[in-house]
Parts: structure tokens; sequence; C-alpha cells
């Protein structure tokens, strides 16, 4: 399977839209991925997962990897099962009054390093914002993966990026 195949499936279970979409960022796009419907499929949710996994283990040592952290909601489905394949302890992060913060009992360790999923980047705002909530617990972000980079610019971490597919929007 190439990295186009993950269109291909987004577009087979109607979750690729076409049309004119405000983004969450404020942005306005001619496309919107929903996520959410491909990954409630099993086996699309294992092979994008196995994927992003082989990408995450050419960028990054696993053993380095203390703790998976995603935002929520679109990176709450990959982020667990990327924590399941890694056999690292999982997470998310809310927004309460528009900041990303932990709840639920959620921990982050101090010195805990942390890699963030995402299930599409658009901007980087909302990985910007949870590293920032990150840091702000005591972790330190060594990275970030997605499955789809929607970007129209270059990304400017303070961290590495990897995504399974990218797409122009």
């Amino acid at each position: 399977m190439n990295n186009k195949d993950i269109i291909k499936i987004y577009e087979s279970e109607n979750a690729l839209k076409r049309g004119h979409f405000k983004l969450s960022s404020g942005m306005h796009s001619n496309i919107y991925l929903q996520s959410a419907i491909v990954l409630s499929v099993p086996k699309y949710l294992n092979l994008i997962a196995k994927l992003m996994v082989l990408k995450i283990e050419e960028l990054f040592d696993i053993a380095n990897i203390d703790l998976i952290v995603s935002p929520a909601m679109g990176g709450v489905i990959i982020g667990n099962k990327i924590g399941e394949l890694l056999n690292k302890r999982s997470i998310f992060l809310e927004r309460v009054e528009k900041i990303f913060t932990l709840r639920r009992g959620f921990k982050i360790k101090k010195n805990d390093r942390v890699l963030l999923i995402e299930d599409v980047i658009t901007t980087g705002k909302s990985s910007i914002e949870s590293a920032l909530c990150v840091n702000k617990h005591g972790g330190k972000v060594i990275g970030l993966a997605s499955i789809i980079d929607r970007s129209s610019q270059v990304l400017n971490f303070n961290f590495p990026f990897v995504s399974i597919e990218k797409i122009d929007a």
C-alpha cells in the first residue's frame, strides 16, 4: 500500500468532503477530512496505525518515548491505537475555556518524553498548544506524528514532525 491509498480510504468511507469549509483554525478549505469515520473501521484503524508506527520508528527511538499524548477529539482514537502498538501509555488533552489541559486524572510525569499524535495537521496550532500543555506539566515533547498533513505552509515546530500522507488543501 502506498500513501495515496490513505486518501482513497477517506474517499471510500465518505470521510473526505469537497466543497467550501470553515475549519476550526478559522481558515477556509476546499476539502474536509473526518478521520473518526475512517478510524471507526477496525481494518483501517489497524492499517493506518501500523503505517504511522513505521514512520515513527524511522524518525524516533521508541525506547525514548515515555508517553503518547493526543489533543481531543481528532487525535484520541489514533493516539490510543499508537500507544497500544508501541506499548506506551496514551492520554489525551481537552480544551477547557479554549485552552488544552489535562483532565480525567491524567498525569504527565516530570521529564516524560512525549510523542504527540494527531489525525490531521492544518496550521499546527493545536499541536503547538498541546506541546505548551505538556511542557507546563513537566513533560518534554520529542516529536509529532499525524495521519495527514494538509498544511499549505512549512510548519515550524521545535521538534520533529512526520506524517504518512500529505495533501494540498
